[in-house]
């Protein structure tokens, strides 16, 4: 794995902005659409850079990329293919091969101290609902991190991780699925990747130096509503939304929160 955050050809790759949050596909702001499970998004309209160097390499400066690895989040595009992985996270592929499967649930607040376990199939029937606005983050159960790694071993060997990665550093992966509306608060820790199989997510973020004002037990879509409008512009995050095959790479310490658009399939690459 090359040092990140080089270039490959193929590749692009386009920064956060501090653009207001527009999660209606007609551009109304709050609330996200609902969506069937694992429906894929719509194109991004920010202009896309193409990356011109063949070979990766430890950038040396900003204006070759030297800026993202420590210091700022990027979105890439194009880096591997994952047609295979995200043909298999269909809902039925993932109901008929891992059902039965016990996965551990977290609670969407910013510290997650709450586990519960139950099975698959209980949790895309019951819980894979869209978030209610109303609803605390310690009520809200969120299938993200925790994985048996040997027992969804047959999924998650078609996985292809992206290319890049910081030295001194040894990846680790969460996988995830989540209703419409859904999401973790702001919290911080390492560096890593986040890859959209299915549906959308997006993302509030800032340095480390800017601490946001929220609520732990408030869920993402709760702040949205409720603080996020109040924000002067100087105030405002930085903001994306990840479509399906997009990679958001985030810098140690940034804090960030997340609010999926869609029903959404996901998995991040935590370098640690």
């Amino acid at each position: 794995m090359p040092p990140f955050p080089g270039r490959t050809k193929g590749g692009h790759f386009r920064e956060p902005s501090r653009r207001p949050c527009r999660c209606h596909d007609d551009g109304a702001p709050g609330l996200p659409r609902g969506g069937g499970l694992m429906s894929p998004g719509a194109r991004p309209l920010l202009l896309l850079v193409f990356w011109t160097l063949a070979a990766p390499a430890r950038p040396s400066s900003e204006s070759d990329g030297g800026c993202y690895a420590f210091s700022r989040p990027v979105i890439l595009q194009g880096l591997t293919d994952n047609s295979r992985f995200r043909a298999l996270c269909s809902r039925e592929r993932l109901l008929a091969s891992f059902g039965d499967s016990v996965v551990r649930l977290s609670t969407a607040n910013t510290y997650s101290y709450q586990k519960v376990d139950l099975p698959f199939q209980e949790y895309v029937e019951r819980l894979l609902q869209p978030q209610d606005p109303t609803s605390l983050g310690n009520d809200t159960l969120y299938f993200f991190g925790d994985n048996n790694f040997t027992e969804w071993a047959s999924l998650f060997r078609h996985y292809s991780p992206p290319t890049f990665g910081l030295l001194g550093t040894t990846p680790a992966y969460s996988f995830g699925i989540a209703g419409a509306g859904s999401g973790v608060p702001f919290h911080w820790h390492g560096p890593g990747f986040s890859e959209v199989i299915y549906g959308r997510k997006h993302w509030f973020l800032y340095p480390p130096e800017k601490t946001p004002e929220f609520h732990p037990n408030k869920t993402t879509l709760s702040w949205l509503q409720d603080m996020y409008p109040a924000l002067t512009p100087s105030a405002r995050p930085l903001e994306c939304t990840i479509q399906a095959g997009e990679i958001l790479y985030f810098p140690d310490r940034w804090w960030h929160a997340t609010l999926n658009l869609d029903t959404s399939v996901f998995i991040s690459t935590f370098l640690s």
